[in-house]
C-alpha cells in the first residue's frame, strides 16, 4: 500500500443514512435523519477522514506535520493514517510541561502509532501559523507537509463537500457540530441550491463565522452555499459539558441506541431537540444531522 491507495483502507462511503423516529421531532412535524460519518472507518471516523484525506493526498508520501491538544482527536487520527499508509508523522503538541511525563493515552496512541511528539510552550503554539515558528520545526524535521490544528484548510474544505454531495436530495437542513469550520465550510458548498446547512459551535468566542468564510474564500473562491451558525449551545466553551448535557446524551442513548460524542455530537443533538421545541424548523422540514465522531474520541481536543 502507499500513500495514495486511500481505497485500500476501504472507507465506508457513502456513509449511512439512518432515520429516526422521535416524538420530540415528529410532534412538531420535523423529520430526523442521521449521517453517521462515524462509521466511514474505524480509526479515521467522520470530519477526521474526510478532511485528511485530500491532505494525505497532496502530501504524496512525505511526512506529514501539524498541531494539537494533548488529548487532540486529529492527532490521533494523523497518527493512524501515518500507520495505516506508511508515512512519517510529527505532532506539534501545546505544553511543554507535558514532555518528561507519561503519556496519556491519546498521546501514548500516537506514539505507538508511529507518530513524533514535539512539545511547544503555550506561548509558541500560539504563534505556531507564523513564519518564523514553522520555519524553526521545518529547519528540524525537514521538508514537511503541514497541516493545521484541527486538520482544517482549503483541501480539508474541498473534501467535506462529498458530505454536501451525500445530502442533496434527501435533506433541507443538514446540522454540524464545528471546532475549526473546515467541516461546515465544505458541507454548505457541497448540498444543492435551496438546502442549507447549519453549525452548532463547541467554543464559545463568536469567531467560527470569520473562520469558516475564509476557509471557503481559499478553498472556493469565496462563499459557497447557504450557511449559518446557533452560537448557544457550547455548554460553557471547548471540551465543558453540563450534568444537563451528559443527562440528554445518556437519554438519546438510551432511545435510539446509538453511542453519543459528548463534545461535538451531544451538542448538536441538543441544539436540535431545543431548535425543534422553538418552532425553527417549518412543518415537513428533513433534519440530516451528522455525526462526526463516536464517545471514544470524547476527550478534550480540537
Amino acid at each position: 500500500m502507499n500513500a495514495f491507495d486511500l481505497s485500500a483502507l476501504h472507507p465506508r462511503l457513502p456513509s449511512p443514512l439512518e432515520p429516526v423516529e422521535d416524538e420530540r421531532f415528529t410532534r412538531h412535524g420535523v423529520r430526523l435523519l442521521l449521517k453517521r460519518d462515524d462509521l466511514i472507518h474505524p480509526d479515521l471516523p467522520g470530519n477526521k477522514w474526510r478532511k485528511l484525506a485530500p491532505n494525505v493526498l497532496a502530501a504524496a508520501g512525505r511526512p506529514v506535520l501539524t498541531f494539537g491538544g494533548a488529548y487532540s482527536n486529529h492527532l490521533r487520527a494523523t497518527a493512524a493514517a501515518g500507520r495505516l499508509l506508511g508515512f512519517r508523522t510529527i505532532g506539534v503538541v501545546r505544553g511543554d510541561e507535558l514532555a518528561g511525563r507519561p503519556l496519556n493515552p491519546s498521546l501514548a496512541q500516537c506514539a505507538a502509532d508511529g507518530m513524533r511528539l514535539h512539545f511547544v510552550d503555550r506561548t509558541t503554539y500560539r504563534r505556531k501559523t507564523e513564519p518564523e515558528v514553522l520555519a524553526a520545526l521545518l529547519t528540524e524535521y525537514g521538508d514537511c507537509c503541514v497541516v493545521p490544528e484541527g486538520g482544517s484548510n482549503a483541501l480539508a474544505a474541498h473534501g467535506c463537500t462529498d458530505l454536501g454531495r451525500e445530502l442533496r436530495g434527501v435533506a433541507d437542513v443538514a446540522v454540524v457540530a464545528c471546532g475549526t469550520g473546515g467541516t461546515l465550510a465544505g458541507l454548505a458548498a457541497g448540498l444543492a441550491p435551496g438546502q442549507r446547512a447549519l453549525g452548532i459551535p463547541v467554543l464559545k468566542g463568536g469567531f467560527l463565522g470569520d473562520g469558516t468564510r475564509a476557509l471557503q474564500k481559499d478553498a472556493f473562491g469565496g462563499p459557497a452555499g447557504d450557511w449559518t451558525l446557533d452560537e448557544r449551545f457550547h455548554f460553557g466553551g471547548y471540551a465543558r459539558t453540563t450534568p444537563a448535557l451528559v443527562a440528554f446524551a445518556e437519554d438519546f442513548e438510551a432511545r435510539h441506541e446509538l453511542p453519543v460524542e459528548r463534545l461535538y455530537v451531544a451538542k448538536m443533538l441538543y441544539a436540535l431537540v431545543a431548535l425543534a421545541e422553538e418552532g425553527a424548523f417549518a412543518p415537513g422540514t428533513t433534519v440530516a444531522a451528522v455525526i462526526t465522531g463516536s464517545p471514544q474520541s470524547s476527550a478534550p481536543s480540537r
